[in-house]
């Protein structure tokens, strides 16, 4: 039986960065940028608030669950996570580690909103130019506005004749 103990809001953090992305495995909600929050009252209980990518996302319920089984895991004792909508996530929360991480898995990362000015309906552009991460060719041409997720688009390289997703830019 495992012992209820307190937490530092550091090892709060460090647990979250063990919960992964159920749409993209190889980046944690903490590079994502969904995992916004933590606060730890004088009681020593734990407030978890999550911002979801978008207001449907269908994994937002699979990252609350692994959060709780996480904070269980990890025997925080009293805890809450909550979802944050008081700010609209965008991709610039996501790290760069993250954006590496992303082309590494062979999705093109997005780019930075507020260096382009780029706004969703300017993401969904068919003219738009992304370079294949496989390859860095820009020759690569949209095929459909959505991938396996409505937050990618899909495209093909011309240069490698890779297909690959785009996350997009919102």
């Amino acid at each position: 039986m495992t012992t209820l103990q307190l937490h530092t809001e550091d090892q709060i953090w460090d647990y979250l960065d063990e919960v992964m992305d159920p749409e993209i495995p190889v980046l944690n909600i903490v590079e994502m940028g969904i995992a916004r929050k933590v606060e730890i009252d004088e009681q020593g209980k734990v407030l978890i608030k999550i911002t979801p990518t978008y207001s449907g996302c269908p994994a937002m319920n699979a990252i609350e669950k692994s959060v709780r089984e996480k904070m269980v895991e990890k025997a925080v004792g009293e805890f809450d996570v909550k979802l944050d909508f008081s700010e609209t996530w965008t991709t610039d929360w996501m790290t760069d580690e993250a954006k590496v991480k992303l082309k590494d898995y062979g999705i093109a990362p997005p780019e930075k909103t507020e260096d382009e000015g780029v706004d969703f309906l300017k993401s969904l552009s068919s003219t738009k130019i992304v370079p294949c991460p496989y390859c860095d060719s820009f020759e690569t041409e949209l095929v459909s506005q959505f991938g396996s997720t409505a937050c990618k688009s899909q495209y093909y390289c011309n240069g490698c004749d890779q297909p690959f997703e785009h996350f997009k830019c919102i």
